[in-house]
């Protein structure tokens, strides 16, 4: 094989079936394999195009190197009324490209007589100019578009070369005066134009008139022109925007307006019966204008335009956009190479054939989806699938009769001159259409120039006098164009009062690859002629819309049938538990659970779980007459078991939370539990969601309403859609009230969860089962809060949706009814607490726990007494002390003799014993423990030293 050769500078290789990243990996390609040079715009491949592998691993031609250089303007390589010789050119002119020019008899050059391509794509010099001796010169400096957008100077230029031919050589229209040209090539590009703009302006000779092609540059030139005092006439703007007056003062154009277009596409909508329109334009001012006003059209005709897409660029994802939209009647406005993009994407988005009917500008080269585009990845066959039966409306630019026009040519004649001056086949040359237009625009200008040298003359004023600061004379022009009246080769040449031109419309419609005319309309009189030769691929002309076939979305029968008999053995545990709990009611241990709550919570449950029926019920079991009393169903057996369930379970946990977290003396007085506030409690949850779903139903009622979805293709080539739709339950103020109802439930599932948090360490022998209820809420909160939000995000996925909320409610009470009952159950069949005698002496470890709490509770609250009756005598027993220190001496005397004695002797005094003191025995017994208490208080009272009984004995 062959080594992998690097490209030219500013160029690439083309590898034909590799892609970028088999070609970074690949360092030899084999025999016989072919690589392709291309080069960046504005660039020329110089040298072999194509290279072939050959056997001895070597590639063709590689003597030869293949370059890519920049161009430069073809322009330089004509001369007007001389030749032009061209050195060390390729197929155009490079860099290295060097000419010299030379005038034809009877003419001198201006200007130097040879220039060269540079590296930066520029001549050295300006193009010479060959004047005729005896004649004043007038130049007009044009701007031709010779690529681009829309490459119109291929055949407008040769069409104005033409005309200045004929107009020279004529005696009677400005004799004394030649008509001259400069241009440039603008390449449709505004910022192209502008450079070439101020070349014009202030390179020498003075242009009298600028004539610019496509109307992104007129818009450019003719805005900046009234400050030069020029007139601007153009040849092929149609944006309507060049319309305005006031923007415009001094603009001119034999190219009618785009927006004549307009009233010819609103008679065919109605000719064929369509009302709904959708549209796609390049975001450029002639075609945005062009679209404003056909939306007016259309509104006044009585029609629609239901879509409109734009773009800038790429026209990818508009285009999908009208295929999402299902658009079948398409008005498209953009330029030639565009329009390229734009069918390309068609063909991939598969949006042409019998159900679509394009309609395009009418301006473009007869072959313009023929021709190959580099930006473009499709085959001509695809795109000529895909423009198949397109229709196009053209404003008539070539007099369709053949009469003689004031060049003395008919149209026909003047078309076959044409033909011949540009050597090549007229369906690859842009612009050909509108060459008559510039041919006429020639004409219009010398008619105005002739005119108005005649009225200079009565000044004393000539047209070579005219100069940018000479507005006299921009004046007499103007007047001069606005008057212009006469039979060109493209018809009546008439100006209207925004300097337009007004003409009539073909109507063309491709047939076999090849345009056809199907018919004429003149606006101005409404009147449209017909030829009756319009094809259709499906024989008639198409709907603008799908039929469109509703079909509703219905809950998984499967999953229905499976989450009820969940449902439904829920039900029966409930029962099971119901009536275990009434059984046993007369059970201490049940008793100490507050069975009626549980009672409650098993009937919460219940009805909880019974909400899961009307909840999978929809269109597919009843009518729509019975869904609004479905909803209420939903909402009142939802409502009310979670508020008794949860109610009961959440009453206990708050009665434990408020006795054991208050203060002593408060707790003192709820020690006792009274059954009938912990049932008024549920009682008031219950009430606030009947008296809050009762204000619902009458203020604001459920009821079926339809969310609809995008609309599906079936699978059969048919012109129909399918609408997938899916019922709801829902109010018009649907989401206040569930931030009403959700609101509150969520704030009792978290105060639920902070207090079941708060008492998880608590003992109670009134309520033996809060540590179950607890863990209860613990579920129940979390199943709730992450349900919630999910069902109505799913909301519009009726099986997810279904499956979240039924399911949260299953498993809340499965979780509920085990964690409450199961353990009851377990307890009295293992441990056979049915007989009541039994329960005196079956202390279970709660209530062990709970005893000796209250025995701590009971010690402490002594021991905060007798702390506050000693520190009341801390006086009496600073001044013990005292006669402590007087009397040691006395009392060790008598502690031999008489200890009783002494002891009686020393503390009956600072005890305030009366005259009749207690016998000696009672304080011979308490010394040790009166020794502490005064060896205690002079540390205040430090606990745990002395018997506290003994203490409390002894004080009374």
């Amino acid at each position: 094989g062959c080594q992998i050769i690097h490209p030219p500078r500013d160029g690439g290789i083309r590898y034909r079936g590799l892609t970028p990243e088999e070609v970074q990996s690949v360092r030899f390609l084999p025999f016989d394999y072919e690589i392709e040079y291309v080069c960046r715009p504005d660039r020329e491949l110089v040298g072999p195009k194509v290279r072939k592998c050959q056997r001895d691993g070597s590639w063709t031609a590689m003597g030869q190197p293949s370059r890519c250089l920049r161009t430069c303007p073809k322009m330089h390589l004509s001369l007007e009324n001389g030749q032009v010789v061209a050195r060390a050119m390729e197929r155009v002119p490079v860099e290295g490209t060097w000419t010299e020019y030379t005038c034809n008899p009877g003419f001198r050059l201006l200007g130097t007589s040879r220039s060269n391509c540079t590296k930066l794509g520029r001549w050295s010099s300006s193009k010479p100019v060959c004047e005729r001796g005896g004649k004043k010169a007038v130049h007009v400096g044009a701007l031709f578009p010779m690529s681009g957008g829309w490459p119109g100077g291929q055949a407008c230029l040769p069409a104005v070369r033409m005309a200045l031919e004929d107009i020279n050589e004529r005696r009677d229209i400005l004799p004394d005066y030649e008509l001259r040209l400069i241009h440039h090539d603008s390449k449709c590009d505004p910022g192209q134009a502008t450079k070439y703009l101020y070349e014009l302006l202030y390179n020498d000779p003075i242009k009298i008139i600028l004539m610019p092609g496509c109307s992104s540059v007129s818009t450019l030139v003719a805005e900046a022109a009234r400050m030069w005092n020029l007139i601007v006439l153009s040849y092929g703007s149609s944006s309507p925007a060049l319309s305005n007056r006031q923007r415009f003062p001094t603009f001119f154009r034999t190219h009618p307006s785009a927006t004549l277009h307009n009233p010819t596409r609103v008679q065919l909508f109605k000719k064929w019966g369509w009302t709904k329109i959708a549209t796609i334009q390049q975001t450029t001012e002639v075609f945005t204008s062009t679209l404003d006003d056909l939306d007016q059209r259309v509104k006044e005709a009585g029609l629609e335009i239901t879509f409109r897409q734009s773009f800038f660029s790429d026209p990818a994802a508009p285009v999908r956009n009208l295929k999402r939209q299902d658009a079948r009647i398409i008005v498209g406005l953009f330029y030639e190479t565009e329009a390229r993009k734009v069918f390309c994407e068609v063909y991939k988005e598969k949006l042409y054939g019998k159900k679509y009917v394009w309609f395009l500008i009418g301006w473009y080269a007869d072959n313009w989806f023929r021709i190959k585009d580099p930006a473009i990845n499709c085959t001509e066959a695809e795109m000529a699938e895909a423009v198949e039966g397109h229709v196009t409306t053209e404003i008539v630019m070539l007099n369709p009769e053949n009469t003689r026009s004031i060049s003395n040519m008919t149209s026909q004649e003047f078309i076959e001159k044409l033909q011949k001056r540009l050597g090549k086949n007229p369906e690859e040359t842009g612009g050909f259409q509108e060459a008559p237009l510039a041919y006429d625009a020639i004409w219009a200008l010398a008619l105005a120039l002739n005119k108005t040298s005649a009225e200079l003359v009565k000044k004393g004023l000539r047209l070579e006098d005219f100069n940018y600061n000479n507005k006299n004379i921009t004046d007499e022009i103007y007047r001069a164009l606005n008057s212009s009246a006469f039979e060109g080769v493209s018809g009546h040449v008439v100006f209207d009062a925004s300097g337009s031109r007004m003409a009539w419309t073909l109507i063309e419609q491709l047939q076999g690859g090849v345009y056809k005319k199907i018919g004429y309309y003149d606006s101005t009189k409404d009147n449209l002629s017909w030829y009756n030769n319009d094809k259709w691929i499906g024989g008639s002309p198409p709907a603008d819309y799908t039929k469109v076939i509703t079909t509703f979305r219905f809950l998984s029968q499967k999953l229905f049938i499976s989450v009820s008999v969940l449902a439904s053995l829920g039900i029966l545990l409930a029962i099971i538990c119901l009536a275990f709990n009434i059984y046993n009611g007369h059970v201490r241990y049940i008793q100490n659970s507050q069975p009626y709550l549980n009672n409650m919570t098993a009937v919460g449950c219940t009805l909880a779980l019974a909400a899961v029926f009307p909840l999978g019920l929809d269109g597919y079991h009843i009518g729509p007459g019975l869904f609004p009393f479905v909803c209420q169903a939903r909402l009142w057996l939802l409502g009310l078991g979670f508020s008794l369930a949860y109610g009961s379970m959440f009453t206990k946990i708050w009665w434990v939370h408020t006795v054991f977290t208050k203060k002593e003396e408060k707790k003192e007085k709820r020690k006792t539990l009274e059954p009938w506030k912990l049932y008024a409690t549920v009682g008031l949850l219950v009430g606030l969601d009947v008296v809050t779903l009762i204000i619902w139903q009458i203020v604001d009622p459920l009821h079926r309403t339809i969310e609809e979805f995008t609309k599906e293709e079936p699978k059969t080539d048919t012109d129909v859609s399918i609408l997938p739709q899916l019922e709801h339950c829902s109010s018009t103020k649907m989401n206040t009230w569930l931030g009403i109802f959700y609101g509150f439930k969520g704030l009792l599932l978290l105060l639920g969860i902070f207090l079941a948090y708060e008492t998880k360490s608590v003992s109670t022998e009134k309520i033996n089962d809060h540590r179950a209820v607890g863990m209860a809420i613990y579920n129940v909160a979390v199943l709730c809060l992450i349900t919630a939000p999910v069902t109505m995000i799913l909301s519009s996925q009726q099986d997810a949706a279904f499956a979240f909320a039924s399911l949260a409610v299953v498993f809340s009470s499965y979780i509920t009814l085990v964690v409450l009952f199961v353990p009851k159950m377990r307890r009295l069949i293992t441990r056979g607490e049915w007989q009541s005698e039994q329960q005196d002496t079956m202390k279970t470890g709660s209530s062990t726990n709970n005893n000796e709490e209250e025995k701590s509770r009971l010690l402490e609250k002594e021991n905060r007494e007798l702390e506050k009756i000693i520190a009341e005598k801390e006086e009496r027993v600073s001044e013990l002390r005292q006669q402590l220190q007087d009397r040691q001496q006395l009392r060790a005397r008598r502690r031999s003799s008489n200890p009783a004695r002494e002891a009686d002797n020393h503390f009956s005094p600072s005890l305030g014993a009366s005259p009749a003191a207690p016998p000696a025995p009672f304080y011979q017994a308490n010394l040790p423990l009166v020794r502490c208490l005064v060896s205690e208080q002079a540390d205040k009272l430090g606990r745990g030293n002395c018997d506290g009984s003994r203490v409390h004995l002894l004080y009374k």
